[in-house]
């Protein structure tokens, strides 16, 4: 079923109020199942007193039969539409029977209704009813909820929120739509993490073979097995076992969205999964993206996005006369896609790209990528006779007969490189604070500064891609004081058996040693990625600047940021919001396994 906002719809949002009364019973906490079934799709609530009931079910998609945990009825759950300026009081209802909780991802709230059991609050429990006081909303934009216990999230526990601003909106669109990725598999979550435990490349059904046509010569190959690591290790878990979603409908379950030629179309684009980013692009299409993470930018032009996990993107289209436009969202890996349309006339469609060839990992990626700067390998010219791959712990390697003059990755990575001796694991690049132990397998060499890399894949695809560097807050910052503070933590992990940790230490090590923060301490973080993957780095409760070339009052503010394989990325924050916050890579399983820490801010006139 489509769901169609029109602007004008939007304008007159104040009428269904008086509507909600007439909303079905689910809207008003209850009838969890349809049919037997949960439904696909979401309808919205609003309003100052909003009730929400978590419960669970089967569902289908596209023919496979799961578990769910839903609210209201339905995956995803209800749109909750706020006002910038109003109050509102959420009353959370838990009809499971383990616990369960929300977070309002990005929202700006008093830190005990950020719903993070353990950290701000202690969960809702089976049968309880938690109220989330929320006082006058601060902000306005787009943003989601998911639980925050256990990897409910996984099973389909999450929607989306847009708060509307209190005056005039700077985004002129003729229609207005939620676009909320998102991914479903039949496997149980905690089947997942055991297989990732037990072969982290369990889902990779890309792996190399004697017979693929990968761009990688002999040399190449022999140097990837010995080291026991993919160059197709891109997204842990795959196409090969979820079908990814658009507002809950699989690829084939047509969601579309209604336009009129000449119409401008705002997207509010939303990446809801647990584990994968996503490569955006509407083939014919140029996309302009007008907001980040909730926040307003500079308009920026772009004909492809990619989008971690946690991120939201807003970005304007003008479809021509075309009858239908695909909405594709690629996962990065390319192991399959969301498929979406706008459409002039319902039921028409456009045609669907086919999935582009997988990327591949470079050096570069292992934080190899020697005189970079962020966006290219630069490479070229590397004298490794220093490295020693016998220190990567992958067992001895022999780079003796190694020929890189020969290698033919088409990024270069390779070329002309002398790698005998390269350590991958030269614990003595970490500071002192980071502790060295089993749950690190590599340390990058020199990880420079990744803002202005559009993602894995996407270096060489031909048309404009958006990175961070292109990113220009609208509105200037208010608080533009040089930093007093430098901190860096390492993203570390042991990929081979899934451990993943900050500063080599998961959660369970610091729980009770948070990061500590003065009230309205300026900080400037520098987050390093001394592993292969990249991470979404989420921080609760706040917004942070990126550090990304732009002028201090016009850095774009972020509740998310990515940190490229190898690489790192650096952000400005004011710590205003006193409380105990988390602090965490936003995919599932890493932060399940321990890549989660407190950030603790105090009160004012107290110490930290």
């Amino acid at each position: 079923m489509p769901i169609t906002l029109s602007r004008r719809q939007l304008i007159g949002g104040t009428t269904l109020g008086a509507a909600a009364m007439a909303a079905p019973a689910w809207a008003r906490g209850g009838d969890l199942a349809h049919d037997g079934l949960l439904r696909a799709g979401f309808d919205e609530v609003h309003g100052r007193e909003i009730d929400l009931t978590i419960g669970e079910g089967h569902r289908i998609v596209q023919g496979r039969r799961g578990h769910a945990v839903a609210v209201n009825g339905s995956v995803p759950g209800p749109l909750v539409r706020l006002k910038e300026g109003e109050p509102v009081r959420i009353n959370v209802t838990n009809t499971l029977d383990t616990d369960s909780s929300i977070h309002w991802h990005g929202l700006l709230l008093p830190f005990q209704y950020d719903g993070v059991p353990g950290v701000s609050f202690p969960g809702i429990g089976p049968g309880e009813t938690f109220t989330y006081d929320i006082p006058a909303l601060r902000q306005n934009g787009t943003y989601w909820w998911h639980s925050h216990s256990g990897l409910q999230e996984q099973t389909g526990h999450y929607g989306p929120i847009v708060v509307d601003p209190k005056g005039a909106d700077p985004v002129s669109a003729d229609r207005d739509y939620v676009l909320l990725l998102s991914e479903f598999t039949p496997r149980h979550p905690h089947e997942i993490m055991a297989k990732l435990k037990k072969g982290e490349g369990y889902f990779n059904y890309q792996q190399t073979t004697a017979t693929d046509d990968y761009p990688l010569s002999g040399a190449d190959r022999r140097m990837w097995a010995r080291m026991r690591m993919m160059a197709t290790d891109i997204l842990d878990v795959t196409g090969s076992t979820y079908t990814y979603l658009t507002n809950g409908r699989g690829p084939k379950e047509g969601m579309e969205f209604a336009f009129q030629p000449g119409e401008r179309v705002r997207l509010r684009v939303i990446n809801g999964s647990a584990m994968s980013f996503f490569n955006l692009r509407i083939p014919g299409l140029p996309l302009t993206v007008v907001a980040a993470d909730g926040q307003n930018v500079q308009p920026v032009e772009v004909d492809e996005l990619q989008i971690g996990v946690a991120e939201t993107y807003d970005v304007l289209v003008e479809p021509g006369r075309l009858a239908a436009y695909t909405i594709v969202a690629e996962a990065m890996d390319r192991s399959g896609m969301a498929v979406a349309t706008l459409a002039s006339t319902p039921g028409a469609r456009a045609a669907i790209p086919p999935l582009r060839d997988p990327p591949l990992l470079t050096m570069a990626d292992m934080g190899m990528n020697h005189g970079a700067t962020g966006g290219g390998d630069g490479l070229a010219g590397m004298d490794h006779g220093a490295m020693d791959h016998g220190a990567m712990g992958h067992g001895a390697m022999n780079h003796g007969g190694m020929d890189h003059g020969a290698a033919s990755d088409k990024d270069g990575a390779m070329a002309g490189m002398d790698m005998s001796g390269m350590a991958m694991r030269d614990t003595a690049l970490l500071p002192d604070d980071v502790k060295v132990g089993p749950g690190i397998d590599m340390v990058s060499m020199n990880p420079v500064d990744k803002m202005g890399d559009p993602g894995i894949g996407l270096a060489d695809v031909g048309h404009r891609v958006l990175n961070y560097r292109k990113l220009r807050a609208l509105s200037p910052n208010p608080d533009r004081r040089t930093p007093s503070r430098f901190m860096e933590i390492h993203l570390t992990g042991n990929m081979e058996r899934y451990m993943w940790s900050f500063d080599g230490r998961k959660f369970t090590a610091v729980s009770d040693d948070p990061i500590r923060f003065a009230y309205n301490e300026r900080v400037r973080v520098k987050l390093v990625n001394d592993t292969m993957m990249a991470h979404p780095i989420h921080l609760h409760g706040h917004f942070f600047e990126l550090v990304n070339g732009a002028d201090s009052a016009h850095q774009p503010l972020k509740h998310t940021v990515i940190v490229q394989p190898g690489g790192s990325a650096q952000f400005d924050l004011t710590a205003n919001e006193p409380g105990d916050w988390a602090f965490h890579c936003h995919l599932l399983y890493h932060m399940h396994a321990g890549m989660f820490q407190i950030v603790s801010v105090a009160a004012p006139g107290t110490a930290a």
